[in-house]
């Protein structure tokens, strides 16, 4: 993962990008648990929810794989459709471990 790249694409310094994926990284960890809570609770309308916040930050971070895979969790919980949901959420949180092992190098 080339965060040097990334940052100058959104015309950033390197280390306020890094600043900028750590605070990700902590408010990502708190929406996916409540994504979880609301798989859990059967509350599509808070899955939706939960899940267009790490998409939105995701994208502007232009982690685009993880903006992808909340964008599809947050139309299908919109649709009511929780199946499946729970698998997409731990591969998201394996590669936001990812990310902030990454960032912490």
């Amino acid at each position: 993962m080339d965060f040097k790249e990334l940052a100058e694409n959104l015309g950033l310094e390197e280390e306020e990008y890094l600043e900028l994926i750590e605070l990700f990284v902590e408010t990502g960890v708190s929406d996916l648990d409540a994504l979880l809570s609301a798989v859990e609770e059967k509350d599509p309308e808070k899955a939706a929810n939960a899940a267009h916040s790490i998409k939105g930050a995701a994208g502007n971070l232009g982690l685009m794989d993880l903006h992808e895979t909340a964008g599809k969790i947050e139309a299908e919980a919109r649709g009511g459709a929780l199946e499946g949901v729970v698998e997409s959420v731990q591969a998201m949180k394996t590669r936001l471990d990812e990310i902030a092992q990454y960032a912490n190098g």
